[in-house]
């Protein structure tokens, strides 16, 4: 029988419009914008000016502390400003923008397509080469991968698990990652085991991807180890805890990190950039983005620069940014409406929802029936609909006491909901409220 998280979960339409599509290397626009907020954590400090010459893969902006991420400029070309420029939410944040000239990478990058399995260097090297190039989780929280390999005192991880879920309707860019880069990934498993000091590493993925799991599975025999781990289609499978969950039925309590109960948790795109980082000695300068949604003719899965506008992918697709009802940064159930179709593409892109007028507007909000929908779909085991009433009458210490921070933002809540009620608007606003008065608090 196939293993699934126990608490709560929902069954949206998976429309995997884009699973039959092999990765398509987007072509290098013009100009680049690259947000120096990419990441959880500190922000990357700018090591360049205006002016300053750039190849593909040189650093542009160090790590701001220990919890940050190095930033590499992803083409060759002229710095045109250090400043502010417009985020995915609409906010002016620090931010290098360069005009692209050829396409000249550093000549320590190894652009071959020959596979290296060896990696002779110690766990210290390993973590130190993952940080050097600015690795984070692609899966969409973008936390910094090297921090993750680095357990607090007291901590020790058993097993690797690598999120190969995707989970998310519409997305596809770890699928089709699997298919065509799969030796690479076990590789990249391989290294971070090493890293981790673990004997073992289990693949998650859900059972909509059967030739995903029949490749990795038949590769995996010849990487002691590793396994494959098929799952049942259940969302949120992808959120770490409910996977952890389902592959080794641990239950992280609240409050607490995957590491407390052995697991650590890499996304299989993260592998993937963590075998180009050690292997090639390339940078995290660009990513599988999937395009898809009924705004464009032709859902795609483009392997795409950091920094390129998100109007050149979805024209790219067949799309228009014109007749858009709406952009969504990720999938439907996480993700989040863009401001506009200028803004770059970061590490944290893992896919560009397009949706037209009439399926962009939402419907009418109604009374709370008290069907309790919302708890009995939640997969942490939260109230939704007292957290929505805590939020909304800015009741922060009811939202606490409620765990709040525990949501995962997964939106199943507001998907089962029959009265239509925007819950996890208002738990995303007393969730941050609630997370700054606790920090606040700390300091």
């Amino acid at each position: 029988m196939l293993k699934t998280f126990r608490i709560g979960g929902i069954h949206p339409p998976e429309n995997k419009w884009s699973a039959s599509q092999s990765i398509v290397p987007l072509p290098v626009p013009k100009q680049v914008i690259v947000p120096l907020s990419q990441h959880i954590g500190a922000p990357s400090e700018a090591v360049v000016q205006k002016g300053d010459k750039v190849k593909v893969g040189s650093l542009i902006a160090k790590s701001g502390g220990f919890v940050s991420a190095a930033i590499h400029s992803p083409v060759s070309g002229t710095v045109a400003q250090t400043g502010n420029a417009i985020d995915a939410s609409g906010t002016a944040r620090p931010a290098i923008c360069i005009n692209v000239e050829g396409d000249e990478w550093e000549e320590s990058i190894d652009r071959t397509a020959t596979l290296k399995k060896d990696c002779s260097l110690t766990e210290k090297e390993i973590i130190a080469k993952i940080a050097e190039a600015g690795i984070v989780g692609l899966g969409g929280a973008t936390f910094p991968t090297h921090v993750k390999l680095l357990p607090p005192p007291g901590s020790k991880a058993e097993v690797l698990i690598i999120n190969a879920v995707e989970c998310e309707p519409y997305l596809t860019s770890d699928h089709s990652l699997m298919l065509e880069k799969g030796e690479e990934i076990l590789v990249g498993a391989t290294i971070l085991m090493k890293a981790l000091q673990v004997s073992g590493a289990v693949i998650g993925i859900e059972n909509n991807k059967r030739d995903a799991i029949k490749h990795l599975t038949g590769l995996a025999a010849g990487y002691p180890g590793i396994q494959v781990a098929p799952l049942k289609v259940k969302y949120p499978q992808g959120g770490e805890k409910q996977l952890i969950d389902a592959i080794i039925r641990r239950q992280v309590k609240s409050g607490a990190l995957p590491i407390s109960v052995g697991a650590v948790v890499q996304n299989v795109g993260t592998v993937y950039a963590v075998y180009e980082a050690v292997q090639k000695n390339k940078p995290l300068i660009e990513r599988v983005v999937t395009v898809t949604g009924k705004g464009v003719e032709k859902p795609s899965n483009f392997l795409v620069r950091i920094g390129t506008p998100v109007r050149n992918l979805i024209e790219a697709a067949g799309g228009s940014v014109d007749t858009a009802g709406k952009i969504i940064g990720g999938g439907p159930m996480m993700g989040k409406a863009l401001t506009g179709a200028d803004v770059p593409v970061t590490k944290g892109s893992s896919g560009i929802l397009v949706l037209p007028e009439e399926a962009a507007v939402r419907k009418t909000a109604q009374v709370c029936i008290r069907c309790a929908k919302c708890v009995h779909v939640c997969p942490m085991g939260l109230n939704p609909t007292l957290l929505m009433s805590a939020g909304e009458y800015q009741k922060w210490d009811l939202a606490e006491d409620e765990l709040i921070t525990d949501c995962i933002e997964c939106g199943s809540c507001s998907y089962t909901c029959p009265a239509n009620r925007p819950l996890l608007d208002y738990i995303r606003l007393g969730k941050a409220k609630v997370m700054g008065i606790i920090r606040a608090r700390k300091s």
